[in-house]
């Protein structure tokens, strides 16, 4: 974790910085993530922040082993009425180290994709360090989608980075950045024109 936690620490002061002027109607905006709006998506960042190792395996028991339910139970516990104790909540937990058992490359997924959830519906950008993006990638294409990875939807594709000294796969080529690479694999619609190539059609679904 030693060179993952500066990137993921410094991913939640930049999304802290991004909406600390956001308009309180823009809260409610739908998110990349079925289902939740961009305030909702804070707060799973919040609980995913505060997660440890024991205490998700406890509340996971508690839901039944259901995932989905789990991670909902997260938003009710750390959504506030005012989205700004949220984001002041999230605020608070940039700094800690704490996880739920899972490999830690796992926690710049969460960073990069829960980021580009909320920061794509919302209109802002922002430009992610390469190389982390790019390792988040190769994971989530070893992962299957039951446990939160795409390795199904990237199956039988090449995917070749634009931005990134990066080829994984064979079969029908896909080019984009890593950033499109990684939000397509992870199940999120990208922007018309950020893949290219005659595998693109069917990453993209």
């Amino acid at each position: 974790m030693t060179g993952i936690w500066p990137v993921v620490h410094a991913e939640r002061r930049a999304l802290a910085r991004d909406l600390a002027d956001l308009p309180a109607e823009h809260w409610s905006t739908p998110s990349l993530c079925p289902g939740w709006d961009v305030h909702d998506v804070l707060a799973h960042l919040v609980d995913d922040a505060r997660t440890t190792r024991l205490g998700f395996l406890r509340r996971l028991a508690a839901a039944r082993f259901d995932f989905d339910r789990c991670n909902a139970g997260g938003v009710a516990r750390e959504r506030r009425a005012d989205p700004q104790d949220t984001l002041a909540a999230f605020r608070a937990v940039g700094d800690r180290t704490t996880s739920a058992p899972a490999a830690p490359v796992t926690r710049l997924v969460e960073a990069f994709v829960h980021g580009e959830d909320i920061r794509r519906p919302l209109g802002l950008g922002r430009a992610y360090p390469a190389g982390p993006v790019a390792e988040a990638l190769r994971y989530q294409v070893r992962t299957r989608g039951a446990f939160g990875g795409g390795k199904e939807r990237a199956a039988g594709l090449r995917l070749v980075a634009t931005d990134a000294d990066l080829a994984i796969g064979t079969g029908p080529e896909v080019r984009g950045s890593v950033l499109a690479l990684l939000l397509a694999v992870s199940g999120r619609p990208v922007r018309p024109g950020e893949l290219a190539g005659p595998g693109a059609a069917a990453l993209a679904r």
